[in-house]
């Protein structure tokens, strides 16, 4: 599809970024990728240059001709807005209430607790070290799944996805944590639905050409 010059700032290993390559795939966008090494020479993301795209200094950032689109889950919905094909909301509105809050869910209460800068911030100021970053981890990761586990689980409203039998924005969300739970050896053993969830989306080829693996960055 048309996409009016799409350019994806991004880490192969980021969840964010992640979400936004499933979702340009699910949309069957066309993109380019502009690695950004979140490690390498301080961070990339520290630029002035970088930091002139996202004041944050987060990726991903998404360049739309002259516009710059930063937010994940704003950048998926822009997305669907301005692409209305292969939508990542329900059309219904409760269904799409729901699978964002799910992707919020993800987002916004599990993802933050674990990202680069507070893994940094616990050694820098409070001398973790790597087994206890790794803890602080899986604990958070293992808190979130446990509530969106039951969400998820016997509630008619799930399907072969996190809402209905067609990915959305819930999906985008979930796939790149649950990558994140299986580096960090979170058992996935209490978490069948997710795991059923994840494994359903990661057999489609729009999942697995957003994989971190498959980014021209990849290490």
């Amino acid at each position: 599809m048309t996409s009016g010059n799409l350019r994806l700032y991004s880490f192969w290993r980021s969840s964010a970024a992640y979400r936004v390559r499933i979702a340009l795939n699910l949309k069957q966008l066309a993109y380019e990728i502009e690695p950004v090494h979140l490690v390498k020479d301080g961070g990339q993301q520290h630029t002035a240059e970088y930091s002139e795209l996202n004041p944050q200094e987060f990726v991903p950032v998404l360049l739309h001709g002259n516009r710059i689109l930063r937010q994940s889950t704003a950048i998926m919905e822009y997305l669907d807005d301005t692409w209305p094909e292969h939508p990542l909301l329900p059309a219904v509105p409760r269904d799409a209430q729901r699978a964002r809050a799910i992707a919020q869910m993800i987002a916004c209460d599990i993802h933050p607790l674990n990202n680069l800068r507070v893994m940094k911030y616990l050694e820098s100021q409070f001398g973790a070290n790597q087994a206890q970053k790794d803890e602080w981890m899986k604990h958070w990761i293992s808190v979130g799944f446990d509530s969106l586990e039951k969400v998820l689980a016997n509630n008619p409203s799930t399907g072969s996805f996190c809402e209905g039998d067609t990915p959305t924005v819930a999906d985008c969300c979930l796939v790149p944590q649950v990558f994140n739970a299986v580096r960090f050896k979170v058992s996935m053993k209490p978490y069948p639905t997710i795991k059923r969830i994840n494994d359903e989306c990661c057999e489609m080829e729009e999942f697995k050409n957003a994989h971190p693996s498959a980014q021209p960055d990849a290490e």
